[in-house]
């Protein structure tokens, strides 16, 4: 199997498999109308749209990190089946396949704690729980941590403890509080929106950038700033956030990085914040 990567100045990127599931598209789209919508994500009888969770495998010279951990393998059959589930997490075996193990992790940047990016954090092993990977730290911003501990009525059902419990056991949480260079040429980002703590990543090697803006641009189909979630908690943020990123990324002619774009791994946006396939043939799924 090809792994899906991108060379960016000195960093070499590789999208990993956090498992595929599927979700209603009305709620990926939010007040968007179907008839709209569907141009770009095609939906089954059912109204669901095919979804990944794509880790995203960050290798520079001296560190090797992951944005997010995908849904991860602790879902229990009846969970499996709630969610849709078509493809199951296989991020160790993936891992493996660019040469790395579990332990070579040395950073997780979480860009928040839903159970489809945080569900990897800890995996089942050999009848017990363990951290995926043991070696690395987690960065995770102080709100989204507050909200993990003490979380509210809509968090409860997708911010599981289970993802959690050994992280500050181990001693491999990193609270951080707004934006932060966790080595150089990679940084954190608060951005709030789509969750109180949500954090994007931006990319910076030999002059060439790649941002990951996380749940604020789950698909391609999303680039219309207007076009958000149902689940996004702050709206009128994710709103804001969209235009002011958008705008500033396109003149640093940057790569947008995804992690549910089922068929785009990646892409680059033109002068009218369009979507320009001309330079990513080769992160288009077949």
């Amino acid at each position: 199997m090809t792994i899906p990567s991108l060379k960016l100045g000195e960093f070499h990127i590789y999208w990993l498999n956090g498992g595929h599931f599927r979700l209603d598209g009305g709620t990926m789209f939010g007040a968007v109308p179907k008839v709209l919508w569907e141009k770009k994500c095609i939906a089954d009888k059912k109204n669901t749209i095919p979804m990944c969770n794509d880790v995203l495998l960050v290798k520079t010279p001296d560190h090797n990190i992951l944005i997010d951990t995908g849904i991860g393998n602790k879902l229990s059959d009846k969970l499996l089946s709630i969610f849709q589930v078509t493809k199951e997490w296989s991020l160790i075996t993936e891992l493996a396949e660019v040469g790395l193990t579990r332990a070579d992790i040395d950073l997780v940047l979480l860009t928040h704690c839903d159970f489809d990016h945080a569900g990897g954090i800890v995996m089942q092993s050999q009848n017990k729980e363990e951290l995926s990977f043991p070696n690395a730290v987690h960065y995770i911003q102080q709100k989204e941590w507050e909200d993990v501990e003490r979380p509210n009525r809509r968090a409860q059902s997708t911010y599981w403890p289970e993802n959690f419990s050994l992280l500050k056991k181990k001693g491999k949480l990193q609270i951080i509080s707004g934006d932060r260079e966790v080595i150089s040429g990679i940084k954190l980002i608060h951005t709030g929106g789509h969750t109180r703590g949500h954090q994007m990543v931006e990319l910076c090697s030999n002059g060439e950038t790649a941002v990951h803006l996380g749940d604020l641009y789950p698909t391609h189909a999303h680039t219309n700033p207007l076009w958000i979630m149902a689940y996004d908690n702050f709206p009128l943020e994710v709103i804001d956030r969209k235009e002011e990123y958008f705008n500033y990324y396109q003149k640093l002619d940057s790569w947008f990085t995804f992690y549910h774009d089922h068929t785009v791994k990646a892409c680059k946006l033109d002068e009218q914040g369009l979507v320009n396939f001309s330079n990513n043939d080769s992160l288009i799924a077949p």
